[in-house]
């Protein structure tokens, strides 16, 4: 792909993209997220969403790449049978971990979707974070609390009301994406829809999302399992 990995543009010493290009980035992930979900005939659930797996073509058109995690599963089953964690650190959801959750599912996926998100929208403060201290805050924390006091924003090269509204909308939908129970979650297809709507229309979510197991400087991916369909 002409314009490599999201992962680059993300980086500190990388380049950056505007937030408008970062949003339609954002709706096209969940675009094809919810093709993988609900187009298919079975359903298929990445279980590695992260910037390192999305390829960017010429126009930054996005393409989910790297599928050596994927389950397939019946579009009517709600739990996916995995052994042991699968996915990264950082943007694995809680479920996958802590079985007491319920299990993982297609909303784990939104669950990661949400964290990259976050991360998209928040690029240069979070890069900053994770280089100048050495114990990990919790990065949604920060980010509930621009959105729920209408913080500012202009150190994350928010600069128009327009840019304003978009960061605004990415960090709303992406907190409702990290809930830590999956049934507060929103469906790939309602994130789609809350995207392409208004700003008004959304409702700063509620305050229950727990961190995934904190990620470390080199990305890595975890299983247990090979790649398989089921």
């Amino acid at each position: 792909m002409p314009n490599g990995l999201m992962d680059k543009f993300l980086r500190c010493d990388g380049s950056h993209l505007d937030l408008n290009t970062l949003f339609q980035i954002a709706k096209g992930i969940a675009r094809g997220l919810e093709y993988l979900h609900r187009g298919c005939n079975t359903r298929i659930v990445h279980f590695d969403i992260k910037p390192h797996n999305i390829l960017l073509d010429e126009e930054f058109v996005p393409n989910i790449s790297d599928f050596g995690l994927a389950k397939l599963c019946k579009k009517k089953e709600s739990i996916v049978s995995v052994l042991g964690a699968r996915g990264t650190a950082g943007y694995m959801a809680p479920e996958v971990f802590i079985s007491s959750l319920g299990g993982a599912s297609h909303k784990s996926d939104v669950y990661s979707y949400g964290m990259m998100i976050l991360e998209m929208t928040c690029e240069r403060r979070h890069n900053n974070a994770r280089k100048t201290s050495t114990t990990e805050s919790y990065f949604p924390d920060w980010i509930y609390k621009q959105v729920e006091v209408g913080g500012n924003l202009g150190d994350n090269g928010v600069t128009t009301e327009e840019d304003d509204e978009l960061a605004r909308k990415m960090m709303m939908v992406s907190l409702w994406c990290i809930q830590t129970d999956p049934s507060d979650r929103p469906s790939i297809s309602k994130v789609v829809e809350m995207l392409e709507g208004s700003f008004e229309s959304l409702q700063v979510p509620p305050r229950r999302f727990e961190s995934s197991p904190p990620r470390p400087f080199q990305d890595t991916s975890l299983s247990s399992t090979k790649s398989s369909s089921s």
